[in-house]
Formats: C-alpha cells, sequence, structure tokens
C-alpha cells in the first residue's frame, strides 16, 4: 500500500510546526540510522527532548493519529517515536530498507508501515523527492507541506539528493494491528465502502450494520491485540 494523505497538518498547525522547527537544535542524523543505513544518511536530526520539540514532537503525532484515512489504512497499534529530519544543499538518504524493529524495551516495535510528514514546500527546495521501490515500481513523491505519504516499511527507499534550499520532514513508523498487508488492504476498502455508505444509508440501517459487523469479524479474526 502507498498512499499520499491530503492535510494531516491544516494551515495553522503547519504555520506552527515550521515556526517550532525553526528554532530547534539539530545533530547529524546517522545517530538513528542502522549499521546499513548509516553509510549513506546525509541528513541532520532535529533534538526533540527540549520543551520545544516535545511540544511539536505531541502536535504532529496528535494531527496523525487523528486522520481518519491514516487510521483506516494504517490499522494502528503502536507508532513510534516521531523524528524531524532536515537534508539541506549537498545531503541526501540514500537506498536503504528500514530497521524490522525499532526502540527498545516495552517501546520496541515491529516497522510495518513507515510515513514521511512534509514540512517544507516543495517549491522551497530543489531535489530531494522521496523515492520508494515498491511491488515492481519506483514511486517518486514531493508532497505538499502537511501532506503524509504512507508506505511499506518493507520496501527499499531513499531521499534524493537535495540540491539547494532544505527539506524539513517528520518520519515515524507503525506496528499495524493487522500484520498481514493484504488483509490490511481489504479492511482499507471495506472502510472506505462503510465511509461512502453512511452518506445514503442511516447507520441503523441493515446494510451499514451488516457491513460493520464484517468489519469487526475480520479485524477480529486478522487483529493482534
Amino acid at each position: 500500500m502507498f498512499l499520499t494523505l491530503s492535510g494531516v497538518l491544516d494551515a495553522g498547525q503547519l504555520a506552527t510546526a515550521q515556526q517550532l522547527a525553526a528554532t530547534l537544535r539539530w545533530v547529524d542524523g546517522a545517530a538513528t540510522a542502522g549499521p546499513a543505513a548509516r553509510a549513506v544518511k546525509h541528513n541532520e536530526q532535529a533534538d526533540l527532548a527540549s520543551r520545544t520539540g516535545a511540544r511539536l514532537r505531541d502536535m504532529l503525532g496528535d494531527a496523525i493519529r487523528a486522520h481518519p484515512v491514516f487510521t483506516a489504512a494504517a490499522q494502528p497499534r503502536r507508532i513510534s517515536s516521531l523524528l524531524v529530519s532536515r537534508t539541506q544543499a549537498g545531503g541526501t538518504y540514500g537506498l536503504h530498507v528500514d530497521n524490522p524493529f525499532m526502540g527498545t524495551g516495552e517501546a520496541r516495535l515491529r516497522t510495518d508501515l513507515s510515513f514521511t510528514l512534509f514540512l517544507s514546500k516543495p517549491g522551497s527546495y530543489e531535489g530531494g523527492e522521496l523515492e520508494i521501490n515498491h511491488a515492481g515500481m519506483t514511486h517518486h513523491t514531493k508532497a505538499q507541506a502537511g501532506d503524509l505519504v504512507l508506505y511499506p516499511s518493507t520496501s527499499l527507499h531513499q531521499v534524493c539528493p537535495v540540491i539547494s534550499g532544505q527539506r524539513v520532514v517528520c518520519v515515524g513508523w507503525v506496528e499495524s494491528s493487522i500484520r498481514d498487508a493484504a488483509a490490511r488492504e481489504i479492511l482499507f476498502d471495506l472502510e472506505n465502502l462503510r465511509a461512502t455508505l453512511s452518506q445514503t444509508h442511516d447507520v441503523r440501517s441493515p446494510e451499514y450494520l451488516t457491513l460493520s459487523k464484517s468489519i469487526a469479524n475480520l479485524i477480529r479474526l486478522w487483529g493482534e491485540a
């Protein structure tokens, strides 16, 4: 599944996020990469331990979790701690695959899905496209600020070199309650159907109730608590 979710941040949230990010301290991004990815990671990571960093992280996390399409597509069981990265002119993050597990201790989670929430306007930097190799196809995307790209963590992907300007994004990972990608896609289709049906049918109608029952029972069949 490869999706671009529009408007995860509204105009006010985006402006606040950009203002907060501009005040953060930045460190070498290689510190958060795995052994293989470290060699190709040439960007910077925001220090989110400060009060400003925590405010930014919490605001972005709340917006992501509140987006109905994100919830329907990812079926999140847990979401990783968020990272905010900056890639300036000459920077890149070469071809790599994300670690199968992120975090330590109770925060350790399996990475089923990865996401990139764009904070920079696409016209403010040259280059820096997110390239994802998935299902025999190569996707290139440079999303609008406030939009989120959701894709399988199993995919090889890279950030193309930034030629000018700077690219600021928020990245994170999802451990889905539906581990099987095919089952997750079926549920996403059914959730979209339920949203469409709600426009023409009362939520107490037999059609709506039957569909809701089927979705609940499939989650019960496929899901992990």
